[in-house]
């Protein structure tokens, strides 16, 4: 897990090499204090958005969060933050518009309880999910209405203190699975079945109509610190998430 504070200085050119997956963590709240530097680094459009969130903590989320998508893109391109453009698709997935687009970086983001991840590939499809911990909703009626039926029969399996935080890991992958395939709602959410056990790795079980989707996506569990549940989702089967401690040149291993 690569974490971002709001010491950390991103120098450009940042690695990612084909075949690779990174993964960022940022402290939303470490790096709300300093809204106004971040806002320097947003669109107008951007900036729009982020006026329009009621609760000033949601604002400085997302404007934090989205500093740091253009810092570490910028890093990864050769380029300042501000100058990136972003197009939407239809199903409003965000890429990186036609004057950067050229070398096939992926991204995705998440962000809940005040950390936000951030994934990036080269030329694969990806989707990430984080979710806090909370015990403040009715879990059978959400698993009811959003979960598979073999979902939620892993999940009344399960003993009562053990339900929310599988509750959760389900949640997370399903999100992650809808994002990468850039989908989101529309893909119904009883066509596909994930794993709810812990520390999964290949969480994606089945896909329906068509079995053979299952195999073309690693969906996996990655960790997202205390009190957080996050999941992992991107296209092929061949790559490797990568850490790095203070030096981004010099990868520590797979996570």
């Amino acid at each position: 897990m690569n974490i971002l504070s709001p010491a950390f200085e991103l120098n450009a050119p940042l690695p990612l090499p084909e075949g690779e997956v990174q993964l960022w963590r940022v402290d939303l709240e470490a790096m709300a204090p300093e809204e106004t530097r971040w806002q320097k680094l947003l669109s107008e459009e951007e900036l729009t958005r982020a006026g329009r969130f009621h609760f000033q903590r949601d604002r400085r989320g997302f404007t934090a969060a989205r500093a740091m998508l253009r810092s570490i893109l910028a890093a990864y391109l050769g380029c300042t933050p501000r100058a990136l453009n972003f197009v939407y698709s239809k199903k409003e997935k965000p890429s990186l518009g036609p004057e950067h687009s050229a070398g096939g970086i992926a991204f995705n983001v998440s962000h809940s309880g005040g950390i936000a991840l951030l994934a990036f590939s080269r030329g694969r499809d990806v989707g990430v999910d984080v979710e806090h911990l909370r015990h403040d909703f009715d879990l059978e009626a959400i698993a009811c209405r959003f979960f598979s039926a073999q979902e939620q029969s892993q999940l009344a399996a399960l003993p009562a203190q053990v339900r929310v935080d599988a509750f959760f890991r389900c949640w997370t992958r399903k999100e992650a699975y809808i994002k990468a395939t850039g989908d989101g709602l529309s893909l119904p959410l009883s066509q596909f079945d994930v794993s709810l056990a812990p520390g999964q790795r290949d969480a994606l079980l089945a896909t329906r109509p068509d079995a053979a989707e299952a195999g073309k996506w690693l969906l996996r569990e990655v960790p997202a610190g205390s009190g957080h549940v996050a999941a992992l989702c991107v296209r092929g089967r061949d790559w490797k998430l990568r850490a790095w401690a203070d030096d981004p040149a010099s990868t520590t291993g797979e996570i």
